[in-house]
C-alpha cells in the first residue's frame, strides 16, 4: 500500500467523523459504495480525481484540507 493512499485514508475518516458523518451516509452524498469509501479509507485504493471536489464540498472542507497529514 502507498503511504500517501493511508495517509489520505486515515484524513478523510477522521474529517468524516468530525462531520458525524457515516461511511454510508458520505457514500451516498457522493454517489459511490460503503464498500469504496472503507477501501479509501483504509489506503487500498486512492479516490478518483473526479471525487475530491465532491469529498471537500460534503465534508465541508477546502480540497487542500483532504491533504493536511
Amino acid at each position: 500500500m502507498s503511504q500517501l493512499k493511508e495517509d489520505f485514508g486515515k484524513r478523510l475518516q477522521t474529517l468524516r467523523l468530525e462531520a458525524d458523518m457515516t461511511q454510508e451516509v458520505l457514500a451516498n452524498e457522493i454517489g459511490l459504495t460503503v464498500e469504496s469509501i472503507s477501501n479509501i479509507e483504509r489506503g487500498i485504493h486512492g479516490p478518483k480525481f473526479d471525487n475530491l471536489e465532491k469529498l471537500a464540498d460534503i465534508l465541508g472542507v477546502p480540497v487542500r484540507e483532504l491533504f493536511e497529514f
